[in-house]
């Protein structure tokens, strides 16, 4: 029980942070937001590391490469593309998009080692497809016209790709502990998206946030540094660990429940077909979830 409510208690904060950084754009450009967040995250997590596993656990110990492009790609690309493309278009397609994140695996896995999946995660699959193209297009088979917004959903779909190849690839990193793993592919990620926002600066495609700008959504930065990425991933860690991947899976899907509950609660209105589209999503989802589960008991009884 200590497991499952904290892994609840962490995408709860998950589903919230997605409408704060979307409001926190209005002053700070998500490239710095991304940096600032993943700054402090790596300011609190590297001492957290060598207080439980000694100051050798900052030893990449052969697996630098590997966990150098795994930190690009995960800790970099992944959260780039989610805010970059979540400031052109909105955070409920942004969670929508990203619980799309173990079917692009399945997929994945279909493609590259033609391990095809049952009859029923394929109609999941499509349900949820189905969702996606509803929320997207809010039911408007002219939605091509908001392009802005299409190119956002790209982008957010594109970031939602590489958090794939990054929890895929972690798997190839034997020997370390979890937060091990956090802490050695956040670094060079926190590096990457540093050396990307300055660039950008160079060539004068963004401007630094002023100190008047980061005062005025500092409760938003400590939010999504502190409690979005520091106790979070750290509350996730500990609560998966303890109740297994399918259940941690089955709670994630609920995070697009929690994103669109506190943009509702904070006076948004949604048309009904974004919601119907959203429900199509979570529900496909979770019962694809639930199927994969029974499963994977029956197999476990079997053996």
């Amino acid at each position: 029980m200590p497991g499952f409510l904290v892994s609840l208690v962490a995408v709860i904060f998950w589903g919230v942070q997605l409408p704060v950084a979307k409001d926190a754009f209005v002053a700070v450009n998500p490239f710095h937001l991304s940096l600032f967040r993943y700054c402090v995250a790596v300011s609190c997590l590297v001492p957290f590391l060598i207080a439980r596993e000694g100051l050798g656990a900052l030893s990449y110990r052969g697996l630098g490469g590997r966990a150098i492009v795994l930190g690009l790609v995960g800790m970099c690309l992944s959260p780039m593309g989610a805010f970059v493309g979540m400031s052109l278009s909105s955070a409920e397609h942004c969670v929508v998009l990203g619980a799309l994140q173990p079917t692009m695996a399945v997929l994945a896995m279909w493609f590259m080692k033609r391990q095809r999946p049952a009859n029923f995660t394929l109609l999941c699959i499509v349900l949820a497809f189905v969702g996606v193209v509803l929320v997207v297009t809010d039911g408007n088979l002219q939605f091509i016209q908001s392009t802005p917004q299409l190119f956002g959903d790209l982008i957010i779909l594109l970031g939602a790709g590489c958090w794939v190849i990054y929890t895929a690839g972690i798997s190839r990193l034997t020997g370390w502990s979890t937060w091990r793993i956090t802490v050695l592919t956040m670094i060079p990620g926190t590096l990457g998206t540093a050396l990307l926002t300055q660039g950008l600066v160079a060539v004068g495609h963004i401007q630094p946030p002023t100190l008047a700008a980061l005062e005025s959504v500092a409760w938003q930065l400590a939010y999504l540094s502190l409690i979005g990425v520091t106790f979070s991933m750290m509350a996730w860690n500990f609560g998966s660990r303890r109740i297994g991947v399918l259940n941690s899976s089955l709670l994630i899907n609920f995070m697009p429940v929690v994103t669109f509950t506190w943009r509702a609660l904070h006076g948004h209105a949604f048309h009904r077909i974004e919601l119907i589209g959203a429900a199509l999503v979570v529900g496909a989802l979770i019962a694809n979830n639930i199927f994969l589960r029974r499963q994977y008991l029956a197999r476990t009884q079997e053996d």
